[in-house]
C-alpha cells in the first residue's frame, strides 16, 4: 500500500425527511445568501424545491435560484451562474438534484472566487479555493455528494473534462433515499452502473498489498449487484434504495481508493460517448467497461480473475486465469444488460464513423498533447480505436 493523505469532511444527513434541515445546515456552515442550483421538472413537480426553500426561509437564509442543469452539465450555465453569484453577492451554493447539478454547482463555486476562466480547472489546474457547497441528492450515481470532483462539458468543441480539489468537496450532503423512488428504471440502472464503474476503476490497480480496500470494493459491488434488481422490480423498496444511495457515496469519496493507483480508463473513453451523443453516463459506461476490460485484461489477468471469483462467483481456474477473468467480464456485461442497460454501440445510439474523432479527442483533447491515456495500463490512440471497435 502506498502512502496517502485522506480528508473527507462532508457532513451527511441521511434518511427520510432530512431535506427539512437544509436551512439549518446552510447556517451551520456559514451561508447567509444562497444560490439554489437545480435541473428542472422533477425537483419542482415533486415539491422538493419548495420544501428546500421553506427550510431556508425558516432559518432566515436569503436565496436566489438558477435552474436548467442538463445531464452532462454545460459550461454555458456555469458561466451564467458565476456572474449571477458575483452580482448578487452569494456566499453559498446549494445543489438540489443529482450528480450533474452538483458538478455544475461545484464549478460555479470555484469560478466565483477565481479571477481567470473557470475552465482552467478542467484543463489541469487544481482547485484551491471555492464558495462552500451543500447538496440535496436526488439520484444515487455520480457520488459527487461526497467527492472533491466535478465533470463539465465545454460547449465549444463538446469536450467533457474533470476537475478536482478538496475546496469543492461538499460541506454537507442531505441523502434521503425516498427522493430517488420516482426515478425511471433506466435512470436508476444508469446510476447503479456508474457506481459499479467507480468501484472497478479503483479496483484496477498496479499497487500490491491492498487487501483492505480490495475487500471494501468487492463488498460494495456485491451490495450493488444484490440491491439494484430489487429497486428495478420495486421502485419503492426504501431499504434497497438506502443501501444503493450510501454505496454510491462510498464508491466515490475515495475511502476505497486510498493508498493505491487507480485506472479511470473506462471513464475517459466513455466521456467521448456522452459528449458526442449526450447519452446517460452510466449507459455509456455499461457499453465501455467490458470492452476496456477485455482489451486491458492481460496487463494483470490475476486481478481480473480475482474479482471474477470474489464478486461474480466464477470458480477460480488456477491453470487458466484468462478463462476465469473473461467469465467475470461476461458476468458484469450480463448484469448491466439484465437491469436494462445497453451493451453495444447500436443500443447506445453511437456510430462507427465517429470512432476516429472520439479516439483522437480522448487522447489529445485534454490539451496535454501526450496522445496517451494513463491508468491501469498505458493506451495510445490506436488502442482507444480498437476498444471502441470492440463495442460494435
Amino acid at each position: 500500500m502506498d502512502n496517502f493523505t485522506f480528508y473527507a469532511p462532508t457532513y451527511f444527513a441521511f434518511g427520510k425527511g432530512e431535506e427539512s434541515k437544509a436551512g439549518s445546515l446552510v447556517k451551520k456552515f456559514g451561508g447567509t445568501k444562497v444560490l439554489i442550483h437545480y435541473g428542472g421538472g422533477s425537483v419542482v413537480k415533486s415539491g422538493l424545491l419548495d420544501r428546500v426553500k421553506a427550510s431556508l426561509t425558516e432559518s432566515g437564509i436569503e436565496f436566489i435560484e438558477l435552474g436548467g442543469v442538463k445531464p452532462n452539465p454545460r459550461s454555458g450555465l456555469v458561466y451564467e451562474g458565476i456572474e449571477l453569484c458575483r452580482r448578487e453577492k452569494v456566499d453559498f451554493i446549494l445543489a438540489v438534484g443529482g450528480g450533474s447539478t452538483i458538478d455544475s454547482s461545484k464549478a460555479i463555486a470555484a469560478g466565483v472566487v477565481y479571477d481567470g476562466d473557470f475552465w482552467d480547472y478542467y484543463e489541469g489546474k487544481r482547485i484551491e479555493e471555492a464558495l462552500p457547497v451543500g447538496t440535496v441528492l436526488t439520484i444515487a450515481a455520480a457520488g459527487s455528494e461526497g467527492s472533491p470532483d466535478s465533470v463539465i462539458t465545454k460547449e465549444d468543441g463538446m469536450l467533457k473534462r474533470g476537475a478536482s480539489g478538496d475546496a469543492i468537496r461538499p460541506k454537507f450532503s442531505i441523502l434521503n433515499p425516498e427522493l430517488t423512488e420516482t426515478l425511471p428504471p433506466y435512470q436508476t440502472a444508469a446510476g447503479a452502473t456508474d457506481i459499479i464503474a467507480h468501484l472497478y476503476e479503483r479496483y484496477l490497480t498496479n499497487t500490491p498489498n491492498v487487501q483492505t480496500t480490495d475487500r471494501m470494493i468487492e463488498g460494495l459491488i456485491l451490495a450493488m449487484v444484490e440491491e439494484t434488481p430489487k429497486v428495478i422490480k420495486n421502485p419503492h423498496d426504501y431499504d434497497a434504495r438506502a443501501n444503493i444511495m450510501w454505496a454510491g457515496m462510498m464508491a466515490h469519496n475515495n475511502s476505497c481508493g486510498v493508498g493505491r493507483s487507480q485506472d479511470w480508463t473506462s471513464h475517459g473513453i466513455e466521456h467521448e460517448l456522452s459528449a458526442t451523443y449526450d447519452c446517460a453516463h452510466g449507459a455509456g459506461l455499461a457499453v465501455t467497461m467490458p470492452a476496456v476490460f477485455e482489451y486491458t485484461m492481460h496487463h494483470d489477468v490475476a486481478r481480473f480473475a480475482q474479482i471474477a471469483n470474489r464478486v461474480w462467483g466464477i470458480p477460480m481456474n488456477e491453470s487458466n486465469l484468462e478463462e476465469t477473468a473473461l467469465a467475470g467480464i461476461k458476468a458484469l456485461k450480463d448484469f448491466v444488460k439484465s437491469i436494462g442497460m445497453p451493451v453495444n454501440f447500436a443500443e447506445l445510439g453511437a456510430k462507427e464513423e465517429d470512432i476516429p474523432q472520439m479516439a483522437h479527442t480522448c487522447c489529445y483533447g485534454d490539451g496535454s498533447g501526450s496522445g496517451k491515456r494513463y491508468g491501469f495500463t498505458v493506451l495510445d490512440e490506436n488502442d482507444v480505436i480498437a476498444i471502441y471497435k470492440k463495442m460494435l
